[in-house]
């Protein structure tokens, strides 16, 4: 048998239960220039410079808004993904690269919508010696709501490589 007040008790811990979620939640701080990143969502096609064949590119924001996913599928290579989030005033990425391993990269300090971000390298996860072959930067540039553009360093041990593609969003 239920005491009285039980019933109201139970309907306002269901209903509070929400808010109380929320509270360990909180939602991502806002950031004009991830909020640029998440207005990538949708498919995009393109190249690279160097002459490779076309490659596929999938942005989907996830995890209630605080990360921006890219899921890379090169044609005949193996597909990539790099998670974009916020630090502080940072935008941080980690990229889960073919090569088995997750350069970790981020920008200077942000105070705007820029369009253009320059990831440095911070560290190198999954790899078997800190000198192993990994992405050591990125450069994503949003030309304009249907383009962008990213150029990728690699380092293999002490030589640099650099590649640039070019996307258009699909329609």
């Amino acid at each position: 048998m239920l005491r009285p007040g039980t019933p109201f008790v139970l309907s306002l811990c269901l209903f509070l239960s929400p808010l109380a979620a929320q509270e360990m939640h909180p939602a991502t701080p806002p950031s004009p220039a991830f909020d640029q990143l998440k207005s990538l969502a949708g498919e995009w096609e393109g190249k690279a410079h160097s002459g490779a064949p076309a490659t596929k590119v999938t942005y989907t924001v996830v995890s209630n808004g605080s990360v921006v996913m890219e899921h890379l599928l090169p044609a005949k290579e193996s597909e990539m993904i790099t998670m974009y989030s916020v630090e502080g005033d940072r935008i941080v990425v980690t990229h889960y690269c073919a090569m088995g391993n997750q350069p970790t990269m981020q920008t200077d300090p942000l105070k705007g919508a820029i369009g253009k971000y320059d990831f440095k390298f911070v560290r190198l996860g999954g790899a078997k010696s800190p000198d192993e072959p990994h992405m050591a930067t990125l450069t994503l540039t949003i030309l304009d709501n249907d383009h962008i553009s990213q150029v990728w360093t690699f380092d293999d041990h002490g030589k640099s490589m650099t590649d640039t593609f070019t996307y258009t969003r699909v329609k």
